[in-house]
């Protein structure tokens, strides 16, 4: 019977989707071996640092929106929701194995991570 050798580390869906928790995990797997080797990984990781930048520019837009009444708000409910939907379908496809490309920021991802 063969052996089977013993798995170090993370599988890479693992580690694909733990990318999508927070920026720092991302930055982590895009320097550590034998994460950074994985095209896989490297794109869920640059997709998930270019959605939180897209974030942070939702969040500065829903601030200047909060200001205008009703509208402002609702508008401003839809973006955050949409953010938090798009980044619960891509934490579980990439926990999955998937991968599910945004829109705009899937091709930069895929261009970054060379995939």
């Amino acid at each position: 019977m063969p052996e089977e050798t013993p798995q170090n580390g993370l599988s890479e869906s693992a580690a694909s989707g733990l990318a999508y928790l927070t920026f720092i995990p991302a930055i982590i797997f895009l320097v550590v071996a034998p994460y950074n080797q994985s095209a896989n990984v490297r794109f869920h990781c640059w997709q998930s640092i270019f959605l939180g930048v897209a974030l942070v520019v939702v969040w500065i837009l829903n601030i200047i929106l909060l200001f205008i009444p009703i509208l402002g708000w609702l508008i401003s409910l839809v973006l955050m929701l949409g953010l938090f939907i798009l980044w619960l379908i891509c934490l579980i496809k990439a926990f999955g194995g998937q991968r599910f490309v945004i829109p705009v920021i899937g091709a930069f991802a895929a261009k970054q991570a060379g995939a």
